[in-house]
């Protein structure tokens, strides 16, 4: 779908020399051209006018002097900084560019008819007038010499199998009259054919053919030979092969002209000689002949070079020059060059740049160097609004091809209509004008304009057939002739149709290297385009673009630099393009496609280079774009990452743009769409979601993107047309959560006109049944970056579901506006919901029985069952159809279910015959409603009530039962026995004893408090029954002991000395919980000394011996894991060092080494953590904690398992504090200085030791930002470990405390003054 569009083009007539030229070639490396004719040979520079050097090939006599030498072939050669030029006469001559000498380095006796040098000017192919080859190396060295005619068919000859005659074989569709066909003779050459044999070069170098005149038959035959000199193949005998031959750069096929006798046609053969396709030239039979045909250096344009076969009433002849282009195996004319009939305009050298593949270099018999550039273009129709088609033009010579996007994807090189012209097309461009874009202007080989335009009075014809016309044709309306000078083929170029009285092209500046802004209008009394004005440009102008919406017009000149037209005026003029503070804005490169939009408000030149670059203005966005279109707020874009982007442009800052066309995508990104290798864009349909791809091959395919898909979404639901929106989302599989997600209060607003629009249950049921809890707005479709949320999005629901909201909603809507006519959908608005009401929807449809619809407008209950059983499974609704106790609806239930009647009447009939609430009991519990059940039951009657307290005990229903029973009753005791007994059974003895003491049952009560060792209720229920002193003090005695079995010792001297009256046994007590003071104060109330010498003294010496031991142990742990720490922390540092700075690494984006739960690799011999252990059962579960808590060496979780015991050692020492200083005084006291002393030196080196190491076993900083670590300090390890460290997953409640640094407590004063 892209044509040729000429850029630039290069006009200089000051090259002049004696005779005329006769050859061309290029010096790249500086742009020159090197012409050769029968005097001399120039070297030109066209950008210049310069001469740069020149020499005569008559002054040593390489040439005669009359004018009568012919050069056969000129070639420069870039490795020896010369060119190499052959003569008709024999000579093959060099010359210098340093010292502008020739220099013959060889001369064939017979003359020469051909020079070609192969493409990595390794070797040349010299054809003699004997017609040989003479194959020479660059030094010229011969290598090899041969005949051009030869009897063999070469190396690729074909093998025959022997599989039958050619009589026997199957003919296909053309019978058996082909084998008795004799083979065609072929005719001879065509008169004007020059004799002189054609070489041609496969791009790689590795095969050259040539063409030349058969001497026994007359026709031309083709040879293909490899570069050592062997015949690899012979063409098949061609009937009407012409002289013209050139081989593909890409080494697919050879191209050559054939003369049929209806058609003139270029055919393509394969290297082995057979024909493989053609085309047909627009030509009548014997009107022109083909002089040579020239492929691009990439294969992409064939130039066939024409020239009229009758001559004029003057004798002069037309020279034509064709461009043609393939895609989807159709041959296009993209661009035809008439030369006229002038001789001295007529070109006679036409050669490809082999740089620029699209640059094409002629020199005319007048001396005049023409250069033309083309690019590639896709012209589509400029509108933004609905009326626009989404038109896009295709140039086939005196045909446009013009495609409606909008109506029909009509694949190429098929189209919607033709419009048929009466001379080739060069360029198409469309009106920019509102409403009208669909209008379109060509210009033509001939300089005329044509203008096509829509018949507004006809309308879409209907056909008998039932078929109709989508896309109307355009239809011509005005043909214009051009007044301008044009001195050259395609002197006017980048023509545009600003209004309907106004073009503006560029043409040839006054001096060289400038431009000409023309601008046109037609003549009022005749149909010529008058130049209204012309304005200079300093600078070639190599492309324009308008903005359909701004009327900006922007140029570019072919270095980058771009100029602002401000043409809207009496007087046109150009500035340069500045930003919105006042910089100068340009192209640090000249791009091929250029496109005004606005990017955040300011109005910015989109410019695609062919490197694939895209900038906008001196910004580069992008640098693998293989294709652009701006539509209306969007601009899309494909890349050689086969990707298609679509970013809101109003929506993105420059910056924001540049990182969007960068960076990756994320999981939910609509801005991305993956497409074809090699996708480009054709168009975009305005106001549509379509976007139209073209592939490499040519086919086509219509994507509908997700951004402009939600952008256009997002629009109708802004303007409430659901109806559109809902159609759309279910076309193109979007969720239909998004209607309500988008803006829920809105939508809750309007639920009427959303149902209204609809106006189907279908549609509206299948909006319901697709509804779920996710917010699709912020996960499947959240907004784009830079598009602010709507105001006020969520509405309050007080918590409530939003299925339930939605379901709510509609329901009210429904039942308010037509509740027969949306019966179905209010069904499945309540089987929809969170907890089904399908009780709800049952009793509908009991409803629709007992009162039908009146009308057609509704449906029955038939229908509605049948459609609720749709919804729901049979036998659920069966289970809760009899949840509504009505059982003429659970039999209309059952009718439709596949059970059997056998098995559910009697059930039905049984609880029929029931009590009312013992019959919903039976139901209840049937279908396992146990509290229904209970609460129905408590009203059945006391004869009941075992049953009752069966069913609280199996389904563990007490505090329900307890509240359906007044306090004071018996039942309400029963059922608390009942409960304390089963609290009993879960461990919950105090709870169980709380509730017998309340409801009476003191013996029950105090085993339960006895059994909890809740001696305090004991006491109370004990002294309530009351119990006798002796037994009172056997309880007391008892719970002391489950006391001191819980280390309860201050508790257990309580009833000890209270209630059992020892007072010997508390005291000792006291001193086993190390309660000093206790021990001492009741010692001295009960007068007994004596235990202080028997068992206090020993038991406080004891005591101070154990701390101190407890104390250094816990101290040695603590340094034998801080030691053992800091060595696997420098391990894992150095292992960490070495796989960063280890190039020959794997490359290992998630390495564990940043991870603060990597394993410590040089020592482990585990290779992998324990994440996939199994956490199926709570054993499985408790082992993986011990592992990962294990603190054997080399274990991968080593480290935090250290971390962890540092941790308990430092809270276990930090809680011995008050326990000390207990023991302290009780030591100073009774004269213990010594073992006093040594306590608290051994505590206090403890603390200190421990207070030192907690910066070192946490370091500070560990637990800090995630933010990447960055600046003049940081290095390339450090910031890559940070950004590492941002993609660790975030860490367990138990991670987090475990890295947490513990705290001592320094407001603790537990040293004594008499031991510092």
């Amino acid at each position: 779908m892209r044509n040729l569009k000429l850029l630039k083009s290069l006009h200089n007539s000051e090259l002049q020399s004696p005779g005329s030229p006769q050859c061309l070639s290029l010096r790249v490396d500086s742009g020159t051209l090197l012409v050769a004719s029968e005097y001399s040979i120039s070297e030109f520079d066209p950008h210049t006018g310069q001469v740069v050097s020149e020499a005569s090939l008559t002054a040593d006599g390489y040439l005669p002097t009359d004018g009568s030498g012919c050069v056969v072939g000129l070639q420069h050669l870039a490795e020896a900084d010369s060119a190499c030029l052959a003569t008709a006469g024999g000579d093959v001559i060099v010359f210098d560019f340093n010292t502008s000498q020739l220099e013959c380095v060889g001369s064939v006796d017979s003359g020469l008819t051909g020079m070609s040098w192969s493409p990595d000017e390794e070797l040349v192919i010299l054809t003699t007038g004997q017609e040989t080859i003479i194959m020479m190396t660059k030094n010229f060295e011969p290598m090899t010499e041969f005949a051009i005619h030869q009897d063999e068919f070469g190396e690729g000859e074909f093998i025959t199998v022997g599989w039958g005659k050619k009589e026997t074989q199957f003919h296909g569709s053309e019978g058996k009259v082909a084998a008795q066909r004799k083979v065609q003779e072929v005719k001879q050459a065509a008169e004007w054919d020059d004799r002189r044999p054609r070489v041609t070069w496969r791009g790689d170098g590795q095969l050259f053919a040539v063409g030349a005149v058969c001497p026994r038959t007359g026709a031309r035959k083709v040879r293909v030979w490899n570069r050592e000199g062997v015949l690899q193949a012979t063409s098949e005998p061609v009937d009407g092969l012409e002289q013209a031959l050139c081989w593909k750069p890409s080494g697919s096929l050879l191209a050559s002209t054939q003369r049929h006798p209806n058609k003139h046609s270029v055919v393509f053969m394969e290297k082995n000689g057979l024909l493989h396709g053609d085309f047909t030239l627009p030509l009548k039979k014997d009107q022109a002949k083909v002089k040579e045909l020239l492929w691009n250096n990439d294969s992409t344009v064939l130039a066939v070079w024409l020239e009229d076969l009758p001559s004029g009433s003057d004798g002069h002849v037309n020279t034509c020059l064709q461009l043609w282009t393939v895609a989807n195996y159709h041959w296009y004319l993209k661009q035809s060059l008439d030369f006229g009939t002038d001789p001295s305009k007529a070109p006679v050298c036409v050669c490809w740049d082999p740089e620029h593949s699209l640059r094409l270099h002629l020199v005319t018999r007048g001396w005049t160097c023409l250069a033309y550039d083309w690019g590639w273009t896709t012209e589509r129709s400029l509108g933004t609004d609905a009326s626009d088609g989404a038109n896009v033009a295709v140039i086939d010579g005196d045909k446009i091809l013009v495609t409606t996007f909008r109506q029909n994807v009509v694949p190429p090189p098929m189209c919607s209509f033709e419009l048929q012209l009466n001379s080739p097309v060069n360029q198409v461009t469309y009106l920019c004008q509102p409403q009208r874009t669909n209008h379109l202007v060509a210009l033509t080989a001939k300089g005329n304009i044509v203008i096509f335009g829509q018949d507004s009075g006809s309308e879409p014809e209907k056909r008998a057939n039932g078929f109709k016309i989508v896309a109307t044709p355009l239809v011509l309306q005005k043909t214009f002739s051009v007044a301008a000078l044009q001195q050259a083929p395609l002197s006017l170029r980048h023509l545009l149709w600003l209004q309907d009285d106004l073009f503006v092209a560029i043409g040839p500046g006054l001096v060289l290297n400038s431009s000409t802004l023309i601008f046109l209008h037609p003549s009022p009394d005749s149909d010529v385009l008058k130049v209204r004005c012309q304005m200079e440009v300093d600078g070639v102008v190599v492309s324009m673009a308008h903005c359909y919406s701004t009327r900006s017009m922007v140029l570019q000149l072919e270095d980058g630099r771009l100029r602002k037209l401000l043409w809207d005026c009496d007087e046109p003029s150009t500035e340069e393009w500045r930003d919105s503070s006042g910089c100068v804005i340009n192209f640090p490169t000249p791009c091929a496609q250029i496109a005004l939009c606005s990017v955040d408000g300011q109005e910015r030149v989109l410019g695609l280079t062919d490197r694939s670059h895209l900038y906008a203005g001196d910004v580069e966005l992008a640098s693998n774009v293989s294709s652009f279109a701006v539509c209306g707020d969007f601009l899309v874009v494909t890349t050689h990452a086969h990707t298609c982007r679509c970013l809101r442009l109003s929506a993105l800052s420059l910056q924001a743009l540049q990182v969007a066309l960068s960076q990756d995508s994320g999981q939910n990104d609509e801005t991305l769409r993956r497409v074809e290798r090699g996708s480009r864009v054709v168009t975009v349909v305005p106001q549509d979601t379509r976007v139209v791809l073209q592939m490499p091959r040519g086919n086509l395919e219509t994507i509908h993107h997700r951004a402009l898909v939600l952008a256009q979404l997002r629009q109708w639901l802004n303007e409430l047309r659901f109806i559109e929106a809902f159609e759309c989302m279910r076309k193109l599989r979007i969720n239909l959560n998004l209607i309500y997600d988008h803006n829920p209060q809105v939508f809750l607003e309007n639920t009427h006109t959303f149902l209204t629009q609809l106006d189907s249950i279908n549609s509206i049921n299948l909006f319901l049944t697709e509804l779920r809890e996710e917010d699709t707005s912020t996960t499947m479709y959240p907004q784009p970056e830079g598009c602010a949320p709507l105001p006020g999005q969520r509405p309050h629901t007080l918590g409530r579901k939003k299925v339930d909201v939605v379901c709510d909603a509609l329901l009210s809507a429904m039942e308010a506006t037509d509740p027969n006519k949306f019966c179905l959908s209010i069904l499945t608005a309540h089987v929809k919901k969170t907890v089904p009401e399908l009780e709800t929807a049952l009793q509908k449809v009991h409803e629709l029985r007992v009162k039908p619809p009146e009308g057609d407008c509704g449906v029955n209950a038939e229908e509605a069952l049948k459609y609720l059983l749709f919804l729901v499974n049979v036998n659920d609704l069966y289970e809760h159809s009899l949840g509504t106790y009505d059982f003429d609806l659970v039999l209309m239930v059952a009718e439709k279910s596949q059970k059997d009647p056998k098995e559910y009447l009697p059930f039905l009939n049984t609880l029929k015959s029931m009590e009312v609430n013992y019959q919903r009991y039976t139901i209840d519990k049937h279908l396992k409603r146990y509290g229904k059940a209970l609460t129905h039951l408590s009203k059945s009657g006391e004869e009941h009530f075992p049953e009752t307290l069966q069913l609280v005990k199996e389904q563990k229903l007490y505090n329900q039962a307890l509240r359906l029973y007044p306090v004071d009753s018996a039942h309400h005791k029963a059922l608390s026995c009942a409960y304390a007994q089963h609290l009993l059974e879960q461990h919950q003895a105090e709870q169980a004893g709380l509730l017998l003491w309340r409801c009476g049952e003191l013996n029950g009560a105090l085993q339960a408090f006895t059994a909890g060792a809740c001696w305090k209720n004991a006491v109370c229920v004990a002294q309530q029954i009351p119990l006798p002193d002796d037994q009172l003090a056997l309880l007391a005695r008892d719970l002391a002991g489950k006391l001191s079995e819980q280390r309860r010792y201050t508790e257990a001297a309580v009833l000890l000395d209270q209630y059992a009256k020892d007072c010997e046994e508390a005291i000792l007590a006291l001193i086993s919980g190390a309660a000093w003071e206790e021990a001492l104060r009741l010692i001295h109330m009960h007068n007994r000394t004596d235990i202080t010498e028997t068992n206090l003294k020993p038991a406080l010496v004891e005591a101070a011996s154990a701390q101190i031991y407890l104390v250094e142990t816990q101290v040695a742990t603590f340094l034998r894991h801080r030691t053992r720490l800091e060595l696997v922390r420098r391990q894992k540092e150095d292992k960490a060092r070495i796989s960063i700075l280890d190039e020959d690494g794997p490359d290992c984006a998630d390495a564990e080494l940043y991870s603060e739960a990597s394993s410590v690799l040089s020592a482990s011999k585990y290779s992998h953590s324990n994440s996939r252990v199994s956490s199926r059962s709570s054993k499985n579960r408790r082992k993986a904690e011990r592992k990962k808590l294990s603190l054997k060496e080399g274990s991968p979780t080593e480290e935090r398992a250290l971390v962890y015991a540092l941790r308990e050692i430092v809270t276990t020492v930090d809680k011995m504090t008050e326990e000390v200083e207990a023991l302290l005084k009780a030591l100073m006291l009774f004269r213990y200085d010594k073992q006093a002393e040594q306590l608290q030196l051994v505590f206090a080196a403890a603390l200190h030791a421990i207070e030192t190491a907690i910066p070192e076993v946490w370091p500070q900083g560990t637990r800090g930002s995630n933010a990447p670590l960055t600046g003049p300090n940081s290095t390339v390890n450090s910031i890559m470990a940070s950004f590492q460290q941002q993609q660790i997953p975030s860490m367990s409640q138990e991670d987090v405390e475990i890295s947490t640094p513990p705290k001592l407590r320094g407001n603790v004063k537990w040293k004594l003054e008499l031991f510092n």
